[in-house]
């Protein structure tokens, strides 16, 4: 029977010799060589993933045009995980802009895709806890005697960490019946799809009840049922458990990847029903799962962006194990309910405003907010600086920047196993 290096990399973790054949594997697993290296390993692990889970799979050519092992020089085993990532990353091109669709904002990083050593014990590093709390700030203002609502956004962390908070402050909105709603973003770099989900629920209405919120739409190789390589990652419950399916313990290839089974729909949650305009304050921190809510909302609100352009992330990522690695590549692009995804260079503002150092969130004073203001009160809104010299500024802040990685993701943690 033939072997793969995916699954000898499982048993180097488990102590056996890197050099030795041990484990065998379906015919329509891609084949590697079965003797080499602990690092040759790796690198031929991270390509067959990409083979058959990445976003852009289409583009990646076969195992000996790319040569994984090619990688393996010098003694810097992580720095050549990276820089095999890397290439992988930059194949497809995006035709409206001549560049890869990850094309990197630092030289030798990808815009999404990353990798990350595990935690201790083994577990999947900390990816989607960001440093900024879920809510920074609510308040509600009161504009030519109409209330306005305000909430500022830090993140979105696991749903049970800040679904209480959240639910105080919408329920406090609700109270005053706003029509107007300001969501400021402008720090907010993802986390959770569920998250971002739950909070687009507490805006909307009852009567969006049923219809689409947005889908994630996975390669025609997964959504096939064909990734056979995730049968070597566990399908784990929402405690890190393994599930029984089938009389078997469940693998990630058990997963339902079409996107009818991945489209979520609006599901009321809360009480307030009375928002018709959203104000969305970004920047180019404003990335992943913030960008969701705003496109989710996109084709039901009547929506206004006032700051700096988006970060541009319309994909996310579940992670798979490849030996001390936690591997996040893009496996799924998010689409609304008009369908539209195309966002990779991001949203750009309706009104510009230039970053401001250390804004006091819920200050009508504060330029962004006061922007907004002047915006619902029926004004085009001040636009003090050109609209090149705030692109030019956005351009190289993205270029000087290391955007946290924990802060910019969008991990999918639902996945739902086939019903059949």
């Amino acid at each position: 029977m033939r072997k793969s290096g995916i699954i000898v990399l499982i048993g180097i973790v488990t102590g056996v010799s890197a050099c030795e054949k041990v484990a065998e594997i379906p015919a329509d697993i891609p084949i590697s060589p079965t003797t080499g290296t602990r690092v040759q390993f790796t690198l031929d692990s991270i390509f067959l993933y990409a083979r058959q889970i990445y976003l852009w799979n289409d583009i990646i050519p076969t195992y000996a045009a790319f040569n994984p092992r090619g990688y393996a020089t010098g003694s810097d085993a992580a720095g050549a995980f990276e820089k095999e990532l890397f290439d992988i990353t930059q194949l497809k091109i995006n035709p409206q802009t001549s560049m890869a669709y990850e094309a990197g904002v630092s030289s030798g990083t990808p815009k999404y895709s990353f990798l990350t050593e595990k935690g201790e014990g083994g577990n999947l590093a900390a990816v989607g806890s960001p440093s900024l709390p879920a809510l920074l700030k609510d308040t509600i203002i009161i504009n030519e005697n109409k209330p306005v609502a305000y909430i500022a956004l830090g993140s979105f962390p696991e749903l049970y960490t800040c679904q209480t908070v959240l639910d105080e402050a919408f329920s406090k909105f609700a109270v005053v019946s706003p029509q107007q709603l300001v969501v400021d973003l402008r720090s907010n770099g993802g986390g959770f799809v569920e998250t971002a989900e739950y909070i687009a629920n507490l805006i909307a209405p009852q009567s969006l009840n049923g219809k689409v919120m947005f889908s994630e739409q996975y390669n025609s190789l997964l959504q096939n049922g064909q990734a056979t390589i995730l049968k070597n990652q566990p399908y784990l419950d929402a405690n890190g458990k393994p599930v029984t399916y089938m009389g078997r313990q469940a693998t990630m290839a058990d997963v339902d990847y079409t996107e009818s089974a991945n489209t979520h729909r609006f599901n009321k949650k809360g009480s307030l029903q009375s928002v018709k305009d959203i104000y969305f304050i970004t920047s180019f921190r404003t990335a992943s799962a913030s960008e969701l809510l705003i496109s989710s909302l996109k084709p039901y609100f009547n929506i206004k962006l006032v700051g700096e352009t988006t970060f541009g992330k319309p994909v996310g990522f579940f992670p798979v194990t490849i030996d001390i690695y936690s591997v996040y590549l893009s496996s799924f692009l998010i689409r609304n309910a008009q369908g539209w995804s195309a966002y990779f260079q991001g949203i750009p503002p309706d009104v510009f405003v230039a970053e401001q150092d250390n804004p006091v969130l819920g200050d009508p004073m504060e330029a962004c907010l006061s922007n907004v203001l002047k915006l619902i009160n029926g004004s085009s809104g001040l636009n003090t600086v050109n609209k090149k010299t705030v692109q030019a500024n956005i351009f190289h802040k993205r270029a000087s920047s290391s955007i946290s990685l924990v802060q910019n993701s969008m991990i999918e943690n639902r996945l739902k196993l086939k019903t059949n």
